[in-house]
């Protein structure tokens, strides 16, 4: 009897920002642009392999590079472990870690709800640097480079209301913006502004290279989430439960949803749909050119995570305890596995594996079926 032959094959997506190799999931929307997008054809069934203990929940989503897969838990540890699960190295902060990590250029960058972003040695969890804000991080940090090419900076939000700039290498600050409310989400940057929400309820353009502002648009009610720049449009959701495409040259709403739940993760983009999940339990998928819905799977519970989108499916988690696998096409649901306690953050998908941490302070990692 002759086996089944499974062959997996990777697509090249032309867009700014999707920088993570095949064995990378370098930040918790996958690029700079933060579409919630990764080449990669995920198998249709998965198997639970293994779980790691923090001692604490765990609100942070998991990235992972090589090997290795990085992750805060409200412990106050920042967690490196192996692709078998076993520990690496964890790091202590004084306070929690709800933030997702970044990964780059060997270096995971984190926020703690005391305000410090760290910058830690990936490979060794040393310190490297810390930069002191006067209010929580809650999202995660993005990156960018200076006008010359020659340097790397980190952009982030804090709740003292500034988005902060930083040289990646020293922790120094370049400039600051700020806002008029906190700042909860991920600033999305395609290589000349940064967009973000936040509490004030604008949406806010600011120029990565000098950090003044080119525009703010009144949203109307605060955005708790990270934004998604697909070409000339930016898409998010608000806490009113209104979803948006705005149009970056003419700074005008080229169309919006009304009367969903309160939209807390951030959207994901691909081809011709933008996806996102809201706490009125329902995971929708938008024609992100007219705003159309093209369909709707309902979870059991809200939804506060932000989805994933591997080629043909779409990976999201629930506070129903469940992670799902949909069709990306009908929003069938083609595989879930129930943990038993909600999952807030987005999961990081490896060359064989899907890790997640959840409310009961565990790290899943979850292994593809082969079938023969």
């Amino acid at each position: 009897m002759k086996k089944l032959k499974i062959i997996f094959f990777l697509i090249l997506i032309p867009f700014f920002g999707i920088s993570q190799n095949n064995n990378c999931w370098s930040s918790f929307r996958g690029n700079q642009a933060l579409t919630g997008v990764i080449n990669k054809v995920l198998a249709n069934s998965f198997r639970l392999d293994w779980t790691y203990e923090t001692e604490d929940i765990i609100k942070s989503s998991a990235v992972s590079c090589g090997n290795n897969i990085f992750i805060g838990s409200n412990d106050g540890y920042l967690y490196s472990l192996s692709e078998t699960g076993e520990l690496n190295w964890k790091f202590k902060s004084e306070t929690s870690f709800e933030s997702p990590p970044l990964f780059l250029d060997n270096i995971v960058y984190i926020g703690s709800l005391e305000g410090i972003m760290f910058a830690i040695d990936a490979a060794t969890g040393i310190e490297k640097w810390r930069y002191t804000t006067e209010g929580q991080i809650s999202g995660s940090a993005n990156w960018i480079f200076s006008k010359d090419k020659k340097n790397k900076r980190i952009i982030f939000g804090s709740y003292d209301f500034f988005l902060h700039c930083v040289d990646a290498q020293t922790g120094e600050l370049v400039w600051k913006y700020e806002s008029d409310n906190f700042i909860n989400g991920s600033p999305a940057t395609d290589g000349k502004i940064a967009v973000f929400g936040g509490c004030d309820g604008f949406l806010h353009l600011v120029d990565i290279f000098t950090g003044t502002v080119q525009d703010k648009i009144d949203i109307g009610t605060y955005i708790a989430s990270s934004v998604a720049i697909d070409g000339e449009n930016v898409y998010f959701g608000n806490y009113d439960g209104a979803f948006y495409s705005v149009n970056l040259d003419t700074k005008k709403t080229e169309w919006s949803y009304e009367g969903a739940g309160p939209f807390l993760g951030s959207p994901a983009v691909f081809g011709n749909k933008v996806i996102i999940g809201s706490q009125d339990k329902t995971v929708y998928c938008f024609n992100k050119d007219n705003g159309d819905i093209l369909w709707t799977f309902k979870a059991l519970q809200k939804i506060d995570a932000s989805p994933v989108i591997a080629i043909d499916k779409v990976l999201i988690t629930s506070d129903d305890g469940r992670v799902y696998l949909l069709n990306l096409n009908t929003g069938e649901n083609i595989w879930s596995y129930e943990i038993g306690c909600p999952i807030y953050g987005t999961p990081a998908i490896l060359p064989n594996m899907l890790v997640l941490g959840a409310k009961d302070g565990k790290v899943y990692a979850f292994e593809r079926k082969w079938f023969f």
